[in-house]
């Protein structure tokens, strides 16, 4: 036990982040290598790999998640902002350089170097948009307002470039979330709905991938839709098959003909192996995590730290709600994955990313280092 009379760097880290959150998280990510040995095997003898060859990879990714997570939790509000910068130009150069050199997977040209920045980009967009936004709603000479309306643009062209609509859609749900809580005048609110609701129809009408993930929502029994009826039809007879209490561990036989069971349909397959209250249970966790992480939020005095544990919090359960809503066919497909659950190295330490950046900007701070930070004169480098 760490005493509080101690004054060493991991004796203040470890009496000022919140220890439920961190524990929730950790559970989650064993949680996932758990559903990930139950969901990947029919996978990998599927496309000839060793039938633990995903579980392995996933434990292997798990120990630097950690890491990741705690490391960046130790940082400063300041060295967040300086990481978040850093790392945005970094994933915004190999998401541009993935359009060209990229390996093409579906159609999308999203991975390079054996990474998916677009999963690293997510949280270090937030963090910035946060600290734009807390930096407009002071009384200052920068236009906070305006590098947050800007840095949306900047950021979704090379997404949609790739094109992934998916990852677009989400990073713009979460900026309205933050442009709602700068507190703009309703009309910037109803102009900004607009815009998004005519991407949406662009989108429908331009994408045939966008065109038929929708078509096959609104009309599955439609004969000609392919793999997207096909793949949420048969995550909804996962659930019916598990029932309750489920058919127990490695005993899902659904799962062997279920596309993506291991990433975007895991949820499906804890309802059939664990049951549908394990598959709730699994959701009161997600939603654990957000509710703390927006009570931790709504007490922060800094204005950044405000925002940004918002909308780290908002992009976590934002993330996990899409996916199982897409399990549960409530939602067209999205090709998104649940958050430390789904397999997949980027995802996980991305996701280990983001929540190093809440569990950082959450942590208790005295009274007049909270006052300072608000005060200070804004700049990238504060």
């Amino acid at each position: 036990m760490v005493s509080r009379a101690e004054q060493s760097q991991f004796a203040n880290w470890w009496w000022t982040v919140d220890r439920w959150l961190i524990g929730s998280l950790i559970m989650l990510m064993l949680i996932g290598l758990i559903l990930t040995m139950g969901a990947s095997p029919p996978v990998a003898e599927r496309i000839g790999l060793p039938t633990f060859y995903f579980v392995h990879r996933q434990a292997m990714y798990l120990v630097p998640a950690i890491a990741i997570m705690l490391g960046v939790s130790s940082l400063s509000p300041r060295m967040v902002r300086r990481s978040a910068l850093a790392g945005y130009i970094a994933m915004i150069v190999l998401i541009l350089l993935a359009l060209k050199f990229g390996h093409e997977i579906k159609g999308a040209r999203r991975w390079i170097f054996g990474i998916q920045p677009s999963e690293f980009l997510k949280p270090c967009f937030v963090v910035l948009a946060a600290w734009a936004f807390s930096e407009g709603a002071k009384a200052n000479r920068l236009p906070g307002n305006y590098i947050a309306i800007l840095l949306l643009p900047l950021t979704a062209i090379p997404l949609l470039l790739q094109p992934d609509f998916g990852q677009t859609m989400l990073i713009s749900i979460v900026w309205a979330s933050l442009f709602f809580m700068a507190g703009v005048h309703m009309i910037w609110i109803l102009g900004i709905g607009g815009i998004g609701s005519l991407g949406v129809i662009a989108a429908y009408k331009l994408s045939p991938h966008v065109h038929e993930r929708i078509i096959s929502f609104l009309h599955p029994q439609s004969s000609h839709l392919g793999t997207n009826a096909f793949q949420v039809e048969t995550a909804l007879d996962s659930f019916y098959s598990g029932g309750w209490l489920g058919r127990g561990p490695g005993g899902g036989v659904i799962k062997r003909i279920l596309p993506d069971s291991h990433t975007d349909f895991i949820f499906a397959v804890t309802g059939e192996e664990f049951g549908i209250l394990a598959a709730m249970a699994l959701a009161a966790i997600f939603g654990f995590i957000v509710l703390r992480g927006l009570l931790r939020a709504s007490k922060d005095e800094d204005p950044f730290c405000r925002f940004a544990a918002a909308g780290l919090v908002v992009l976590f359960g934002l993330q996990s709600c899409i996916n199982m809503a897409v399990n549960l066919d409530l939602m067209p497909a999205k090709g998104m994955t649940l958050p430390f659950i789904s397999y997949g190295g980027s995802s996980l330490m991305a996701l280990a990313l983001g929540t190093g950046f809440l569990i950082a900007v959450t942590r208790r701070r005295p009274r007049s280092e909270v006052l300072v930070s608000a005060s200070y004169e804004p700049s990238m480098a504060a």
